[in-house]
């Protein structure tokens, strides 16, 4: 018999998996770029779940769904389905504006998940449901959906003004009466109804108002753009100082913006610029605002818009 005897080792019986876990993953639309979010989405949490021993994956639930409210998601109403019928204790989420469209619909969800005793755990902002305070939960939920609204805002802000700054932008070939658009998107003037811009800075330069322009608009039986037999004041007053009647479009001109982009040639002229500007001068000399050292004040004799 030898002095050393054999040791055989036993390894340990590995757990077993028991909590049973869903996976939920959306992204806003088919395009390449949301696809790859929404593989990187599905891996990461798998991994994720293949690390703990106790658990063990059932399901993972994908839907294609734009942010905005009263959209279909087919796989969540699923999901929650399964967590009724009580096939599912855990659901990992990469986020909370991944989870649910908005502050409601989270807090919604989470509500109805609390009831059945489903965990949720929302891997980016490291919560976990079944060790954060109700109260808290909310709070950090209402900050989290604020914050990524201010962000989507900042990023939409600067997306428009991207494509204001390299001309690309949509704004610029936007309708207006006088114009329509070609195949391509490009703004060509609509001879049907551009006859009847010219007709209204024409009356304005022969001394109508704009209530004597709406009449004679009337009269003629020029329906408004809107397609009505009533012209409002706003829209010839507008249409008076639309500087796309001359080919120019300017993008960002608000006085909450930095700078603002001005597009010159950009569509076909209606108006010729020396009718332009001189419709520019008689307005100014009509208006009963005029600006001084002291700031704006109304001018003792108002004119007359009857004419």
């Amino acid at each position: 018999m030898s002095d050393n005897p054999r040791v055989y080792f036993i390894p340990a019986k590995p757990q077993k998996r028991e909590k049973r876990v869903g996976i939920y993953c959306r992204v806003s639309s088919n395009s390449a770029e949301q696809l790859n979010s929404l593989t990187a989405q599905v891996s990461a949490l798998t991994r994720m779940t293949a690390a703990i021993p106790q658990w063990v994956l059932v399901d993972i639930y994908m839907d294609i769904a734009p942010s905005k409210t009263g959209s279909s998601r087919k796989e969540f109403t699923c999901m929650i389905d399964d967590c009724q019928a009580h096939n599912l204790e855990i659901i990992l989420t990469k986020s909370i504006s991944r989870f649910g469209r908005d502050t409601v619909e989270v807090l919604d969800a989470l509500s109805q998940l609390k009831a059945l005793n489903i965990r949720v755990i929302f891997e980016q902002e490291s919560l976990d449901t079944a060790d954060t305070d109700s109260d808290l939960m909310i709070s950090i939920i209402e900050s989290v959906a604020q914050a990524e609204n201010e962000s989507r805002s900042d990023n939409i802000k600067w997306g428009i003004k991207q494509r204001a700054a390299q001309g690309t932008s949509k704004l610029y070939n936007r309708k207006c009466y006088g114009y329509k658009n070609d195949i391509d998107g490009s703004l060509i003037i609509d001879d049907a109804v551009a006859k009847n811009v010219q007709l209204i800075f024409d009356l304005y330069l022969q001394g109508k108002s704009i209530i004597g322009i709406i009449a004679e608009l009337e009269k003629l039986k020029i329906k408004s753009p809107t397609g009505k037999e009533k012209w409002s004041k706003r829209t010839i007053d507008v249409m008076l100082s639309n500087e796309k009647y001359i080919g120019t479009v300017r993008l960002l001109n608000s006085g909450e913006s930095e700078a603002h982009y001005v597009s010159e040639n950009n569509n076909p002229a209606i108006i010729k610029d020396e009718v332009f500007k001189a419709v520019q001068i008689e307005k100014a000399r009509r208006s009963n605002v005029v600006k001084g050292k002291d700031g704006n004040k109304r001018k003792d004799k108002k004119y007359s818009s009857k004419k």
